[in-house]
């Protein structure tokens, strides 16, 4: 089946057009090989890798890059596990050094538990990486100022949080989305706390440029069926968003009109 969704209905990310609104992860899945399969049931085009976690450096070792190849995909190195902005930063200089590009999701993690970003340690690492030639997607509470402050000092994108890593909690706060999306003018994708297609259509429908998962497709039943179920939803909730919903309102309106009338 096909959407009805415009042939150039793509987006630009750091120079560079995308048409697919959905972008992955690569964790947790059972082995690389499912990693492969699941991510072409996306239809992704950017795939994201935590550089501290996923062998892409070691040629002695299993590559995630010999599944995952940088030929097809636009390879995003994350920071995940970094707790300082000086980790993160160094992270992402590895990560150019492995010659994967300097386009990167920036991870500051201020709370080991509940894994919300460290704000100020965030901007400060956005601020430097900018400064150094890198485009940076940074990981960010759903707040419309920390947002602003991160596409003040540079920033490619921002990318609020929809609920916390891996929680499957789905948007927790759309109207602050709502807020970040009318004042900014980077892509705004929705990062973190998906748990199911629903939420993914969701947040297309508010008007985000994209979402990124990984624990909803990987940590699913069935990963494949998910991933397929996830492309289909990216693109239900875009095309929903530019057919444009009907308004809200309090009471009945007749779907019929009530004129002329059959006596």
């Amino acid at each position: 089946m096909t959407m009805a969704i415009p042939e150039n209905d793509s987006y630009q990310l750091a120079g560079k057009s995308y048409h697919s609104r959905l972008i992955v992860g690569t964790g947790k899945y059972a082995d690389f090989e499912q990693t492969k399969e699941a991510i072409a049931l996306t239809g992704a085009e950017i795939v994201t890798v935590a550089v501290r976690r996923v062998n892409i450096t070691d040629p002695t070792q299993p590559n995630l890059l010999d599944y995952i190849t940088p030929d097809k995909y636009t390879i995003l190195p994350n920071t995940a596990g970094c707790y300082t902005a000086e980790d993160a930063v160094r992270t992402c200089r590895l990560a150019r050094e492995a010659g994967v590009g300097k386009l990167v999701k920036l991870e500051v993690i201020g709370d080991e538990r509940n894994l919300y970003p460290d704000v100020t340690a965030t901007i400060e690492a956005a601020a430097e990486l900018v400064k150094d030639g890198f485009d940076v997607l940074p990981y960010i509470t759903d707040d419309p100022v920390a947002c602003k402050k991160l596409e003040d000092v540079g920033c490619a994108a921002v990318m609020p949080l929809a609920a916390p890593i891996g929680s499957g909690l789905g948007i927790r706060n759309p109207y602050s989305i709502k807020i970040i999306l009318e004042q900014s003018s980077v892509p705004v994708i929705v990062d973190a706390g998906v748990g199911t297609a629903s939420d993914a259509a969701f947040a297309m429908e508010l008007g985000c440029t994209a979402v990124l998962m990984n624990t909803a497709i990987a940590g699913a039943d069935d990963p494949l069926a998910m991933a397929r179920a996830m492309n289909l939803a990216v693109d239900a909730g875009r095309t929903a968003f530019l057919a444009g919903r009907i308004g809200k309102k309090l009471y009945a309106s007749a779907s019929s009109p009530i004129t002329d009338l059959i006596g």
